[in-house]
């Protein structure tokens, strides 16, 4: 399993319970918010100035090893 940056958040966290996390841990305090279920993973790094690229791939290297 792998993510993409243009997957919509709502959709990363019902992938796996472990993405939560990572993007708490990256960041995005927003989770719980409505709007940001909606919001792609791309857009959500630009408005937390996080370098989607580098999430993507941190991510993916944990559900790699899974």
């Amino acid at each position: 399993m792998q993510i993409q940056k243009d997957m919509l958040i709502g959709a990363l966290l019902e992938m796996d319970e472990n993405i939560a996390p990572m993007l708490m841990r990256a960041g995005m305090h927003c989770l719980g918010c409505p709007a940001s279920q909606g919001e792609s993973l791309e857009e959500a790094c630009q408005v937390h100035g996080i370098d989607c690229d580098v999430l993507v791939s941190q991510i993916n290297e944990v559900l790699a090893d899974r």
